[in-house]
């Protein structure tokens, strides 16, 4: 079977046309569809009726939530469904594209590069959980919410109202309760686990929350089925990943890859071999030895099975001679200001166990056991998921200075300082990032 010939930008994709499953440029096109004209010129017209049998396709195509959790994304949708129907309310659709963690910069090239992608995954969701309202929520300070403002502003009337809002910086403010509670309080801070708001979310309605990853996707399995989306990838996750590369690399940016990719070939996309140690998943992620993952592939279930975790999307390599001990103890600091203060773990636990893993760095030897002590009395007692990312990092930490970098750890027990290169895990607002080109998804 011959691929069909991409057609010409000037024109829509004629009916029944799909593009090569195994291009490059599923979600970051190498020119980018900013405008709706180009948009439509590279895949086509959004397909009507989907609707009802969107969960299903979704379920066959294996997707799952690119935000963090990954939750499979089909589940989410029919749970909101079912939970507009038994209340009678029209449910609200979020489309997150704050992208709260600074080691995660896909979701602002995805925008920057393809608006109208995630535009069309957000209506396609919205009419699959009956929902007659659409928010697109991006950070108040970011190119993204210009950039979404813009995209809306070319579309038709589709029969959804769909608000732009811009949300503060902050790491918990992109939290998926912290959203709905901005949306209908303008205090963005988490609001809790004890009503879920698929049931009761922004104006108490039935409410999706979705990563702008996660519906570029949906937009693309609504389009060309789950076939064409599992024709890459592995058989447990099919299709491609954004995944942000950062830190000791010559080449930092955002790249895609087929789902199964091994970690050596990801991180020889940014020029950087895979060893040494790397913060993958985010500032709620794990530290990883990069040598024992280097023929683990990039995905949810294969890199949990190696003790790694996928969660926003991110690999930060630290350089040769980097203090993975003074580096979680400034990520944890960083943690413990982020908090909501609205817990005794978030209020008392981060602090105290960031203090903690600062006086190990600094020679404490009883802040070793400290930190063993107190992170089970942390972890999952929080109003919200923060504290237990913190409690995730700081084990991991814990795991691997007492076991593969015992000899680093005794230098610090006994000088109480190491002289590592300056910081390299970003904490703050990033600067512009780029997509790394040239691999094809068959890799």
């Amino acid at each position: 079977m011959t691929t069909p010939t991409r057609p010409s930008p000037a024109a829509p994709p004629t009916t029944g046309w799909a593009p090569d499953p195994a291009s490059v440029d599923r979600l970051l096109p190498i020119r980018p569809a900013v405008s709706l004209r180009d948009h439509l010129a590279r895949l086509g017209p959004a397909p009507t009726g989907t609707g009802s049998g969107l969960p299903g396709m979704l379920q066959a195509a294996g997707l799952r939530g690119r935000g963090g959790a990954g939750f499979p994304t089909g589940r989410k949708i029919t749970s909101v469904a079912a939970a507009a129907h038994r209340s009678g309310l029209a449910a609200v659709v979020v489309a997150n594209c704050c992208e709260g963690d600074p080691t995660s910069l896909k979701d602002q090239l995805l925008i920057e590069r393809s608006p109208h992608l995630v535009i069309d995954g957000a209506l396609a969701a919205a009419a699959a959980v009956g929902a007659d309202r659409i928010v697109l929520a991006a950070h108040e300070d970011s190119a993204a919410l210009g950039t979404l403002q813009a995209a809306v502003g070319e579309r038709p009337w589709t029969g959804h109202p769909v608000a732009v809002i811009g949300v503060p910086h902050r790491y918990i403010a992109s939290e998926a309760t912290a959203l709905v509670r901005y949306v209908n309080t303008g205090d963005a801070r988490p609001a809790g686990k004890l009503t879920p708001i698929r049931d009761a979310g922004i104006d108490g309605r039935p409410t999706l929350v979705c990563n702008g990853e996660t519906l570029a996707h949906v937009a693309l399995i609504a389009r060309f089925g789950p076939a064409w989306y599992s024709a890459v990838g592995t058989p447990a996750e099919p299709g491609t990943a954004l995944v942000t590369l950062g830190g000791a690399v010559p080449r930092p940016g955002v790249v895609e890859v087929a789902h199964g990719t091994t970690i050596r070939a990801v991180l020889g996309r940014a020029g950087g071999p895979a060893a040494g140690w790397a913060l993958i998943g985010g500032l709620a992620g794990s530290w990883v030895n990069l040598a024992a993952l280097a023929g683990i592939g990039y995905s949810t279930g294969q890199l949990a099975a190696a003790g790694g975790t996928r969660g926003v999307g991110s690999i930060i390599v630290l350089p040769p001679g980097g203090c993975l001990l003074t580096e979680t103890a400034r990520i944890l600091r960083h943690q413990a200001r982020a908090g909501a203060r609205q817990c005794g773990p978030c209020m008392f636990g981060l602090p105290a166990i960031a203090t903690d893993m600062t006086d190990l760095s600094r020679g404490d030897r009883g802040a070793l056991d400290r930190l063993h002590r107190r992170l089970p009395l942390i972890d999952g007692r929080g109003a919200c998921g923060h504290p237990d990312g913190a409690v995730a990092l700081a084990a991991s930490a814990l795991a691997a200075l007492t076991t593969h970098h015992t000899r680093h750890l005794t230098h610090h027990l006994l000088d109480g300082t190491c002289q590592p290169p300056p910081p390299v895990v970003p904490l703050g607002p990033a600067p512009p990032t780029q997509h790394i080109t040239g691999w094809s998804c068959r890799g």
